[in-house]
């Protein structure tokens, strides 16, 4: 039977980049929005001799992500599940912003845990943005997310709505991602019985098509932290392999921060100002 890693938003960016070192032993199965990024993905892909296919999916759709889940498993045993998809502040508003990241990342996971066996792996990709939450704000309604989806959906449409409209689209994204992060640990908590891994990884800018739409605030951000510069496409997608694989098989239910130290900058920042 064949071992299958699915990557949603893996038409481009580090979703590709990842499905490069994962096809060496998976078959590889790209899922996105956009057709015409999957068909330019799996035709590069097949060029390498990975054995690739590609699936359309909205993960923002619930019966779009079963209809992906059912297809991998049907395709042979789903061991890994590298969730890339995702958009960005400069991409829509702040409630399509927040239904993709932090919805999707709910619906992928579910959809994908009923159909995965002992040994596999779901990784989430979050964003160095999960630890950017203003200091104090509360995130208790994160656990509706268990049990209410809708109500979950419904306040966190209202806390968005209670955020200053220049301000909505990125706090979204801080907010999505942050839940993002709690939310794989949550899932490895529930499927560890199961001998399933559920982790996240937070990568910061890198040279991806979704960082050059974010352009020079993203770029200029990263060239303040402890690195001075934007991260490479191979250095994440690298990453993202090793935590999937057998080799980090006692890791789960944690977050890895890959921002080339951006985060630590901004905090030491922050620790001097406050000592002024």
């Amino acid at each position: 039977m064949k071992n299958i890693c699915v990557i949603t938003g893996g038409g481009s960016g580090m979703g590709l980049a990842a499905a490069k070192l994962l096809g060496k032993d998976h078959s590889i199965i790209l899922a996105g929005r956009t057709v015409s990024k999957l068909d330019g993905a799996v035709s590069e892909l097949k060029g390498l001799g990975i054995d690739v296919s590609a699936y359309p999916c909205d993960v923002s759709d619930r019966t779009s992500v079963q209809a992906l889940a059912k297809k991998a498993a049907a395709a042979g045993a789903v061991k890994t599940v590298i969730h890339a998809a995702g958009i960005s502040p400069h991409m829509a508003d702040a409630a399509s912003i927040f239904r993709v990241n932090a919805i999707g990342t709910i619906f992928v996971n579910e959809e994908f845990l009923k159909v995965m066996e002992p040994g596999a792996c779901i990784v989430d990709v979050a964003s160095m943005a999960a630890y950017m939450m203003p200091e104090g704000f509360a995130t208790d309604f994160y656990s509706m997310a268990l049990s209410d989806i809708d109500k979950f959906r419904q306040t966190s449409l209202a806390v968005l709505e209670s955020v200053p409209e220049d301000a909505s689209r990125g706090f979204s994204y801080v907010l999505s991602k942050n839940f993002a992060v709690w939310y794989a640990a949550e899932c490895a908590c529930l499927a560890g019985s199961r001998g399933i891994r559920v982790l996240s990884v937070s990568p910061g800018t890198f040279k991806t098509p979704l960082g050059e739409i974010e352009g020079k605030d993203a770029s200029s951000i990263a060239e303040s932290g402890a690195l001075g510069r934007v991260g490479e496409v191979a250095e994440i997608a690298g990453l993202l392999a090793f935590v999937a694989g057998s080799q980090a098989a006692y890791l789960t239910g944690t977050d890895i921060l890959c921002d080339g130290g951006t985060v630590a900058m901004l905090n030491r920042n922050k620790r001097e100002a406050a000592a002024k």
